[in-house]
């Protein structure tokens, strides 16, 4: 029995074409660099090491879903529902979180402040992200 392997940028974009469900999708690793998502569900989402530079993702249910060290660089989360996801490891830098809902959200706190967050969902203040202490390279 085969593997079950992530969606494609292209499979995606046909399945919204055709109107299909996006929750639970397995997108891990998948390039979605600058996809218009907005308002689509992708509830429970697997979206582990995704791309999603730019992405629009205004409205978007993100609910349950794993971002976990995905690159949301400057994507567009204005009232996205946020609430359990988990976003650990991720790249946040530029990305606004305007009317987002954040409850139970897992945030990479050691690289992004929880008050510039709270900040970010009221105001529409974009991210910066701040280096972490173990990602300096050891001089040797």
């Amino acid at each position: 029995m085969a593997s079950p392997r992530a969606l494609t940028k292209d499979e995606v974009i046909d399945m919204i074409r055709r109107g299909e469900s996006l929750d639970g999708a397995d997108l891990r690793g998948t390039d979605l660099s600058g996809i218009d998502l907005a308002g689509r569900s992708l509830r429970n989402a697997k979206l582990g090491e995704a791309v999603l530079v730019r992405a629009n993702l205004k409205g978007t249910d993100l609910s349950g879903a794993s971002l976990w060290h995905a690159d949301l660089k400057y994507a567009d989360l204005t009232g996205a529902n946020l609430e359990d996801a988990d976003l650990d490891f991720s790249n946040l830098e530029g990305v606004t979180l305007k009317g987002a809902r954040i409850r139970k959200a897992t945030f990479p706190l050691k690289r992004v402040r929880m008050s510039d967050v709270l900040t970010s969902v009221q105001t529409g203040r974009r991210l910066v992200v701040q280096q972490a202490d173990d990602d300096e390279e050891d001089p040797i």
